[in-house]
């Protein structure tokens, strides 16, 4: 009888497993950006042995043929700075942003978009999907100044570009580039 329970157990069990199937490929693929620039590949080659000075990861949404800012994006409303869970960014050391200090750590990023200004947001809360924002968990709050450009950015894109003392953190969407000092 046990051996009989046993071997329906384990068909069972297989049944199951066989039946699971991975996600289908997101719309909106997660991606991974390092200051500096290509850090694991420096890391990788002995290249680099410190920490980085961050890291973001964030999900990107296609234009799409879609009006971006003033349409999915609505101005003056807090927006998850991506597509799916919340960015994040993490600073291995402490820094200072737009001269403000931030201490090193995980945070949840968000943005209010305007057509001439972006309030980049820096929350406490962290492993969140979607616009689970809570304001009284801010960590700290900026304004850049949005430069329009000419040329199209498909895919929202977060980057850092790396300059002497630290970087800068850019956001590329649409025709709409922000770009945020970070030192350290």
């Amino acid at each position: 009888m046990k051996k009989n329970f046993l071997a329906l157990f384990c068909l069972l069990s297989l049944n199951i497993l066989a039946q699971q199937k991975p996600t289908d490929l997101d719309k909106s693929p997660m991606d991974m950006s390092y200051s500096p620039q290509n850090y694991p590949i420096l890391k990788m080659n002995g290249k680099i042995t410190d920490p980085p000075l961050a890291r973001v990861i964030y999900g990107r949404p296609q234009k799409a043929g879609r009006l971006i800012f003033g349409g999915i994006i609505s101005y003056n409303q807090v927006w998850r700075l991506g597509a799916n869970e919340a960015t994040e960014i993490e600073f291995f050391k402490n820094v200072k942003i737009n001269g403000k200090p931030l201490a090193k750590g995980r945070y949840s990023m968000f943005a209010i978009c305007d057509t001439g200004r972006w309030t980049i947001i820096f929350n406490n809360d962290k492993d969140i999907w979607g616009l689970a924002y809570n304001q009284k968990k801010d960590a700290l709050r900026v304004d850049v100044p949005v430069i329009n450009t000419d040329a199209i950015a498909e895919a929202f894109t977060i980057y850092f570009e790396d300059v002497k003392g630290g970087t800068n953190f850019t956001v590329l969407w649409d025709s709409v580039k922000v770009s945020l000092p970070i030192t350290y």
